[in-house]
């Protein structure tokens, strides 16, 4: 199980990074893990079987409450998209 773990959160750490970025740091190698702290919750998510509008409003809520951003949920259902096809 632990093997498992670690493969969806390197995955998702990946998606959060290279794909949902909602501040646009993507492009700064050094502050690469600015979305890792998010990792855990999505991934415990994904193992209880969470389907991608539970993932999407989570990653919505991210964007407006945490980040304080306008926040895009048509973007946050691509990526959750992504998360829950791993």
């Amino acid at each position: 199980m632990k093997g498992h773990y670690t493969q969806l959160y390197e995955k998702i750490d990946r998606i959060l990074w290279y794909n949902w970025d909602p501040i646009g740091v993507n492009n700064t190698e050094s502050i690469r893990d600015e979305y890792s702290s998010y990792v855990p919750y999505i991934v415990k998510l994904k193992m209880e079987g969470a389907d991608a509008i539970k993932i999407a409003n989570h990653l919505y809520q991210l964007e407006t409450t945490s980040m304080g951003m306008g926040g895009c949920m048509e973007r946050c259902k691509e990526i959750a998209c992504k998360i829950v096809a791993l």
